[in-house]
């Protein structure tokens, strides 16, 4: 089993399909801590604000497998990859962290990620694992977002909100 932390954005009916991934991620892999929900502006292009969260679980796939199934998950909730990198999308789960490993595989998976240079990746998951230490940096997420000087956005009750 590996311990994985995940960053979940959505900015295409992005209540629903956050609601709808973390069950997803619950059914297939039990208990499913997530942090706070932040409301943030797009990155990269303009487009409709994201609500961004963090995931962690225990898994019984190994990091390619389990990003395979996060694929399968974004697919599943109508992810088009075939535009920019960098767009509107209904769901992006990306494996951040796996246990302490460092690897960089096929596709876009790199682990440690490198969007913790991004307030709606690095706070989301300074919430839910603040001791958790940066395995190429050497540095927890807690200190890590201290010393980062970024903001984020207001977090957002994800039961209560159709945005």
């Amino acid at each position: 089993m590996g311990r994985a932390y995940l960053s979940l954005g959505s900015n295409i009916a992005p209540a629903q399909h956050l609601r709808s991934a973390i069950a997803a991620l619950r059914d297939r892999f039990g208990d499913v801590r997530v942090s706070p929900v932040y409301r943030t502006p797009a990155i990269g292009f303009d487009g409709d604000d994201f609500l961004n969260a963090a995931a962690a679980l225990e898994s019984d796939l190994d990091p390619f497998a389990l990003n395979d199934w996060l694929h399968a998950l974004e697919d599943a909730h109508g992810r088009d990859r075939s535009g920019p990198r960098f767009g509107p999308r209904p769901l992006d789960i990306d494996l951040v962290f796996y246990d302490d490993l460092t690897l960089d595989g096929p596709g876009h998976l790199r682990i440690p990620r490198d969007e913790l240079k991004h307030a709606f990746v690095l706070k989301p998951l300074a919430d839910l694992a603040p001791d958790y230490v940066h395995p190429r940096i050497g540095r927890s997420l807690a200190t890590m977002w201290a010393a980062s000087g970024l903001g984020i956005g207001p977090v957002v009750d994800l039961a209560s909100t159709s945005a």
